[in-house]
């Protein structure tokens, strides 16, 4: 399954669907993950971390929901 994390948009929201500790388990599960360009920010986590994780890094939350069967977000 390829699951997919986009940034949040609601104001002060800094919250994100997926650490890269989860993205990694996932991909250890044998699951894909594809999170938008900076989602992790907020929390202090940058786009290489998801990537070391194992996840692919997208520009736009389009490219996410192109790509994903599954979405995963706070709200």
């Amino acid at each position: 399954m390829r699951v997919g994390v986009p940034k949040e948009i609601k104001v002060l929201e800094n919250r994100v669907g997926l650490v890269p500790g989860s993205v990694r388990e996932l991909v250890a599960h044998g699951h894909e993950v594809v999170v938008e360009h900076n989602a992790g920010q907020g929390i202090g986590m940058d786009d290489d971390a998801y990537r070391r994780a194992g996840a692919t890094v997208v520009g736009t939350a389009a490219e996410v929901f192109a790509a994903a069967d599954m979405i995963v977000k706070v709200k």
